[in-house]
This record gives C-alpha cells, sequence and structure tokens, in this order.
C-alpha cells in the first residue's frame, strides 16, 4: 500500500512538472564549459577555450581581465598559482601591456647591497622580496656593474672572465637569463627607461675609451637599436627622461680629467641631440681629481620637474627651466650617508623622491628607504621601511609597470 502511494507520487504530473524545472534550474546554475561563451551567441572569443578552469569562467574573459588589471601586481604571483590559464595570462605579458595602455602603473624598487643577492621592495604594501639568484660566474658579480628597469625586465649589466654579458630578470616568470648584448658594450653609461624601452649613452668602452654613442632598447622586441651620437663624449654621467626626452646630464670628459656640467637632450621624434650648456653643476667647490671623482650626478625626474641631490653639502635641488639654473630646496634624511655619493641611491619612484641608503646602528648595518611626495614646501622625508643588511648600495633602479 505504502509501495502503491509513492508510485501515485512519482507519477503524478503536477510533481513531475516542478521536478522537471527544478533540475533544469540547477543545470543553469551549475559551472560547466558552455558558460564560457559568454553571450556571443554560442561563439568563442579568440584564446578562449572550454576548459572549465579558464579565468574566471562566470563572467567572461574580457571582464575577467579587467578585474585583473585593478589588482596590485603584488597579487600576480599567488594569481599565476590558481590554475594553468592564469598562470599562462600572467606569463604572457598581455596583462602589464594593458595596463601600460591604461596607465595603471605601480612602482618597485629593485636594488642590490650585496654582491651575489638581488632583492626588490614595494613601496604600496611595505614588502620585501629577494630574487632568485643569478647563475654566474664569480668575475660577472664581482665587476662594475649597472642596471636598468625597462618594461617588465630587470637588465644588469657586467663583465665576465672574457667578455661584457647581460642578465636579464623578468617579473613574468620570476627567472633570469642571458639578455642580448649591446651594439656597442659598455660601462659608466647614462640611462634611463621611458615605458617600454630604454637609452643608454655614453660611458666607455672595453679599452677605457669614452665614448659618444648611444643605444635604444625596446622590451617589447628585445632588441637594440644604434642611435646618433651624442655631441660629446662622456663616461659617469647620469640619465632621465624628461618631457618625453631623454637628458644626459655630467660625467667625464674624453680627456678623462674634465669634469662636464653640460647635458645633451634627445629628442624621440626627431632622433637629434641637443646640446645644454651648464646643465648641471660641479658640486665641490675645489675640483676633484681624476682619482677621485665622486659618483655619477644623483638626479631624479618627477612630474617632468627635474632634482638633484647633491651629496657634498647633503641639499636637494630643483632645476628651473626656464632659466637653466638650480635652487636649493632642502636637505636629506638623516640617515641618508654616502662615500662622495657612493652607496646611496636616489630615484624617482612614481610620484615620489625616494632615497635608498644605510647606516650602522650598534655595529650593525641598516638599509632605509625615505620618500617625499614634491610640492612647494621644503622636503618632508617620510621613512617607508628599515632593514638589516648591508647598509652600501651598489646598484639601484627602480620598475614602473
Amino acid at each position: 500500500m505504502m509501495s502503491k502511494n509513492i508510485e501515485d507520487r512519482v507519477d503524478d504530473p503536477k510533481e513531475k512538472e516542478e521536478k522537471n524545472n527544478q533540475e533544469k534550474g540547477n543545470q543553469k546554475n551549475s559551472i560547466s564549459p558552455s558558460h564560457l561563451k559568454g553571450n556571443n551567441n554560442g561563439k568563442r572569443h579568440a584564446g578562449e577555450t572550454s576548459d572549465p578552469s579558464f579565468l574566471i569562467q562566470q563572467i567572461g574573459r574580457d571582464i575577467s581581465i579587467q578585474c585583473l588589471l585593478q589588482l596590485s601586481r603584488s597579487d600576480y604571483g599567488s594569481i599565476a598559482a590558481l590554475n594553468t590559464s592564469f598562470r599562462s595570462l600572467i606569463r604572457s605579458g598581455e596583462l602589464y601591456q594593458l595596463r601600460r595602455k591604461m596607465e595603471i602603473i605601480e612602482h618597485w624598487v629593485y636594488f642590490g647591497c650585496e654582491v651575489f643577492k638581488w632583492e626588490a621592495f614595494d613601496p604600496n604594501r611595505g614588502r620585501w622580496m629577494q630574487l632568485p639568484k643569478i647563475i654566474c660566474d664569480e668575475c660577472f658579480m664581482l665587476s662594475d656593474k649597472e642596471s636598468l628597469a625597462i618594461g617588465t625586465e630587470l637588465l644588469v649589466f657586467g663583465k665576465e672572465i672574457m667578455a661584457p654579458k647581460i642578465y636579464k630578470y623578468s617579473i613574468l616568470t620570476n627567472t633570469w637569463s642571458v639578455g642580448n648584448m649591446l651594439n656597442t658594450p659598455r660601462c659608466l653609461f647614462a640611462s634611463a627607461s621611458y615605458g617600454g624601452i630604454g637609452i643608454l649613452a655614453g660611458g666607455c668602452d672595453m679599452r677605457g675609451n669614452i665614448l659618444r654613442s648611444a643605444e635604444l632598447y625596446n622590451s617589447d622586441t628585445r632588441k637594440w637599436e644604434t642611435l646618433p651620437n651624442m655631441n660629446k663624449a662622456r663616461k659617469m654621467c647620469s640619465g632621465v627622461f624628461m618631457d618625453g626626452k631623454f637628458y644626459a646630464v655630467g660625467g667625464i670628459a674624453a680627456d678623462k680629467i674634465t669634469q662636464l656640467t653640460c647635458g645633451e637632450e634627445f629628442d624621440m621624434t626627431t632622433k637629434t641631440w641637443r646640446e645644454i650648456p651648464n646643465m648641471f653643476l660641479i658640486q665641490n667647490e675645489v675640483l676633484e681629481t681624476p682619482t677621485s671623482f665622486g659618483s655619477p650626478p644623483l638626479i631624479a625626474v618627477v612630474k617632468n620637474v627635474l632634482y638633484a641631490a647633491d651629496y657634498s653639502r647633503r641639499e636637494v635641488k630643483k632645476y628651473v627651466k626656464g632659466n637653466n639654473s638650480w635652487v636649493t630646496i632642502g636637505g636629506f634624511p638623516a640617515q641618508a650617508n654616502s662615500m662622495n655619493g657612493w652607496g646611496l641611491a636616489f630615484r624617482a619612484c612614481g610620484d615620489k623622491l625616494i632615497f635608498l641608503g644605510g647606516h650602522n646602528l650598534h655595529g650593525r648595518g641598516m638599509l632605509e628607504i625615505n620618500a617625499w611626495v614634491p610640492d612647494e614646501n621644503a622636503p618632508q622625508w617620510n621613512r617607508l621601511a628599515t632593514k638589516e643588511s648591508r647598509s652600501f648600495v651598489h646598484n639601484c633602479t627602480v620598475m614602473g609597470c
């Protein structure tokens, strides 16, 4: 009797209809590959897949990417670990290309205080990170090196036993590899990056000859392009981008004695150089001898304004474009120490000027980062972070992507 009642309940037309509707609803709300089709009449976007692990299935690829663009790049490592589709997207560099177009940029500081170790600092989260070790010979690690961040790559220039070499760190894969060599190998050059390109100018070759030549690196093609020569040869000079143009400032002339106060401006459109007299002031009142030259000029650009750190007076100065002069705006952070400018980094980090340097505290080396957002007032330095480390900064560059 009970069995008959159950059969009657199942066969009831109304109950069957309710059951069918419920099953259809469950199918509609379930996660399946068909939802990757979105609202495009059953057609998938180029690059989409029926793999159910592909990005965020319920909202589609395009909206998924828009969500990822709004996240900090600090989160991209964790996102890449979710599945192969996320990892492939992040490692392809597509997200960073889109961020550049949308002007979504985060600036991280990359530096080396120890010859076998590179580190990074995220000022947005106050986070220190250690990069993988470069697999190279000891000669490269102990040689004089230059560094420059271009696009999503950190380039480190140095010399191995037999020849110059460039090692390249990619934030997409968190790995080092050998980079493409310059057309004219050099050291002690001026350099700066602007989006996905970087320019190197001057320096000296492997025989010690001081150079006028310059090159441009495109991080998308990973190729070096030879540019026209500067008006003057110079080494131990510094480079910046300002108003969309590249500037090489200061340095030592071809006679290896004269300290240059002029700068040179490279126009990206016309591919020409223009010399600017007295663009940089020699920092010591008494000219230094060739054996005691200080560091290359400590200069940085924030919002198309050029600043310099005068290590001899521990003053920060601002460049006045209208009359080609400098004005003192304030002093250094208390713990920003150097040896004639060496061991101290002065950089632009987004809308901030930063000092990266160190001091000894109770016999321990301490590394400190101080920042200031330039305004019309004297600098008020804000300590972003401190850590125990070697206090001498050998190399430092800022990556914006």
